[in-house]
């Protein structure tokens, strides 16, 4: 009874920012920790960034920490996924989750998702 729709995607050129957001509909107050994950052509989904409930704590896969920054806000019933310093590397779809009741660091062991967005594409290229 949840959705989740990404927006945001697109074409950025290397070093360039994106701004991705995940809107939130349905049973909000199913919903606990938030999350970010990408899967890159030929490649396994990987964990990106998470967040909890209040927002107070997130965490990053090391390839994207100090470039990416994931935020919420409950109200607006959104999460956004702001990338900073993009790479070639960083190209892929990237996915909205949310969990239940499971915690955002759960979801850096890929655990916990109980719901998924269909995704938005990144190209990062010149």
């Amino acid at each position: 009874q949840v959705q989740l729709v990404e927006s945001g995607g697109g074409l950025v050129q290397p070093g360039g920012s994106l701004r991705l957001s995940c809107a939130v509909s349905g049973s909000i107050f199913s919903i606990n920790a938030m999350g970010w994950f990408r899967k890159a052509p030929g490649k396994e989904r990987e964990f990106v960034g998470s967040i909890s409930r209040d927002g107070t704590i997130t965490y990053y896969a090391d390839a994207v920490k100090g470039r990416f920054t994931i935020s919420r806000d409950n109200a607006k019933n959104t999460v956004w996924l702001q990338m900073n310093s993009l790479k070639p590397e960083d190209t892929a779809v990237y996915y909205c989750a949310a969990a239940q009741w499971e915690t955002p660091q759960a979801m850096t062991r890929n655990r916990g998702m109980d719901y998924w967005g269909k995704g938005t594409l990144v190209t990062v290229s010149s």
